[in-house]
């Protein structure tokens, strides 16, 4: 029968198209990420500048033609949107970035739904969220002290509750809260470790990565379904 959702010559015809194009947008992604990567390490700000804003158009366009839900492409979108903020040397800049990130985070929120995630988890979280504000409170500039702990609070939710979707997002959640926590050592003056813009930038484009490929899908790489803990709920559900 030819009437059914994904039957038929033309239904048949979108998931080969996609299976194509899912793989070169993936591939698009990572060799860009190793052309802006290669940049920092060379010292190259112009390779940066030109390739940091392809990146998460990259992905969202990965992740919207594998079938992604559509609260995981908003939060790209909105990684994009912190991505260039960021560009742009100016503390008004970098507070419109932290707050593009911030409602990425809750768009990744969103995706997480009211599935459970590790309870241990979310100690240890909340115990270095804790640590963490306590250590850099006061080498922190005043005006950044409450945007910055109202930040540290939904990234560390965000990054517990990304375990609802499995070890992928889980890992992805964990190394975005590492990448934004070098980049508040920056701001707060405290000594950087060798090559912190690197580091930045491989954790922050790993994280995206592994919150994409944890996040349910329609299909994955090649057109195949792709069994997911997560599809149970997909319904309810820096300088960097």
């Amino acid at each position: 029968m030819t009437g059914r959702a994904g039957a038929g010559p033309g239904g048949e015809t979108r998931h080969a198209r996609s299976g194509r194009i899912a793989p070169l947008l993936l591939a698009g992604y990572l060799v860009v990420s190793a052309a802006d990567l290669g940049g920092l390490l060379a010292g190259a700000d112009t390779v940066h500048l030109l390739a940091k804003p392809l990146l998460m158009p990259l992905l969202a366009a990965y992740a919207a033609v594998r079938g992604g839900p559509g609260w995981l492409i908003a939060a790209l979108l909105f990684g994009w949107g912190g991505d260039v903020a960021l560009m742009v040397d100016h503390d008004t800049a970098f507070l419109l970035g932290m707050g593009s990130f911030a409602a990425g985070h809750l768009c990744y929120l969103r995706l997480f739904g009211r599935a459970p995630a590790p309870r241990t988890a979310g100690g240890v979280y909340a115990a270095l969220l804790t640590a963490f504000l306590v250590a850099m409170w006061g080498d922190l500039p005043a005006g950044m002290r409450l945007p910055m702990a109202g930040y540290s609070l939904l990234l560390a939710t965000m990054a517990w509750r990304s375990g609802a979707l499995g070890r992928y997002a889980a890992a992805g959640g964990a190394l975005f809260l590492l990448s934004d926590s070098l980049i508040a050592i920056g701001v707060a003056g405290r000594p950087q470790p060798p090559g912190h813009d690197f580091l930045v930038m491989l954790t922050y484009l790993a994280a995206q990565l592994l919150l994409t490929l944890g996040a349910p899908a329609g299909h994955g790489l090649g057109g195949i379904r792709r069994p997911t803990r997560a599809r149970a709920y997909r319904g309810k559900v820096e300088t960097a």
